[in-house]
């Protein structure tokens, strides 16, 4: 390989070490996925989502029966705090009066980094980036003071001062806090502003563009080069119908968004409530969905504490991060990790899905 080409490594800490993993590109427009009836593309929510996801494991299923009696488990980051639950109670639900046919064996669900909830999100993102030094001291109390992240519109008052506040990640990686940029002629990284999408809910909604990789800033980059590459779709049994666009990280086929609740936190609630297995995780550098923003919204579940706040320790004698088990929900952080955990922290993101399917506690002391 020539010098300064990226190349392709295997994964030692992949999750498929753990588990069958099935990808599902979600919703329809993203990625390789597609339509036969352009017109969808202008109908697309939570909600659409949600039924499409769960129309195409039930058929999943059916076409692959060797893994119906398999325990079944949903794993997201990021708006996956909507997704997830969402398809979650789907599922939840139908498994109550479906056809034997149609059942899922599903168990539990774990999120990421996740957005759940407008008013708590919004609020500890703004706290998070005031005590990481990331924004003034008289900007954060504008916004304090001038923001109601419970309405749907905020205001033009508020609305402005998050554009100053939005000002600083396009100088560094919103996604993680201390991670250089890209800094090539050739990079493909726009402002984060044109990535800024105003939920229905009143939500400002970030779709990721660019998520270093270990220490290479650039592998957004890459990694769109790679995937249109015609040998690399051919080789995916991908793209096979030809869309008229290329693949990106951030699709623009996608025009509306129509639902997007403000919280899931009632969600979330039934379905701990409804005894299936629920595992928040947090990587603690990510300033878009920051760990400030998850124990806020968790904390609206009311869950009662069974173990305290404590480390957890990896094979390398070092804290993990920390973790704190609810009634019903084990919330654990990542140390160092930013927006999408395993690509910044993959060993220690492989203990924690581990654990999540075992069911066991992490390692409280170091081993």
């Amino acid at each position: 390989m020539q010098k300064g080409v990226p190349e392709l490594r295997f994964n030692k800490q992949a999750w498929n070490r753990e588990a069958n993993l099935l990808f599902v590109e979600s919703p329809v427009g993203v990625g390789y996925s597609y339509t036969n009836t352009s017109s969808d593309l202008q109908i697309l929510g939570d909600k659409i989502t949600a039924e499409d996801n769960y129309a195409f494991l039930v058929n999943w299923f059916k076409k692959f029966p060797q893994f119906k009696s398999h325990d079944f488990y949903i794993a997201g980051e990021s708006y996956a705090g909507h997704y997830v639950p969402q398809l979650s109670e789907q599922i939840f639900d139908n498994n109550k009066a479906c056809p034997k046919d149609n059942y899922i064996n599903f168990k539990g669900f774990m999120i990421g980094n996740a957005w759940m909830d407008d008013d708590t999100d919004n609020k500890g993102m703004i706290e998070y980036a005031w005590d990481h030094a990331v924004i003034s001291d008289e900007l954060y109390h504008a916004i304090k003071i001038h923001c109601n992240f419970s309405l749907v519109d905020p205001g033009d008052t508020c609305n402005n001062l998050l554009n100053k506040y939005y000002d600083v990640y396009d100088i560094i990686d919103m996604y993680s806090l201390y991670v250089p940029t890209c800094v090539e002629n050739n990079t493909t990284r726009r402002s984060l502003r044109s990535y800024r999408i105003k939920g229905p809910g009143g939500s400002t909604i970030l779709p990721k563009f660019r998520q270093p990789m270990g220490y290479d800033p650039c592998v957004s980059d890459y990694s769109e080069v790679y995937f249109n590459r015609k040998d690399v779709q051919k080789a995916l049994h991908a793209n096979t119908t030809h869309i008229g666009y290329n693949w990106t990280h951030c699709s623009d086929v996608i025009g509306n968004w129509n639902d997007s609740p403000s919280t899931l936190v009632p969600t979330l609630k039934k379905l701990v409530e409804g005894g299936l297995r629920v595992w928040v995780m947090s990587g603690d550098t990510d300033g878009r969905v920051p760990v400030t923003s998850t124990r806020y919204t968790l904390h609206k579940l009311g869950l009662k504490t069974v173990q305290e706040w404590k480390p957890w320790y990896t094979g390398q004698q070092q804290v993990g991060g920390w973790t704190v088990v609810y009634d019903g929900l084990t919330f654990v952080t990542i140390r160092g990790a930013g927006h999408e955990v395993p690509e910044f922290k993959p060993t220690q993101a492989r203990a924690v899905i581990e654990h999540f399917l075992a069911n066991k506690q992490l390692p409280s002391s170091a081993y």
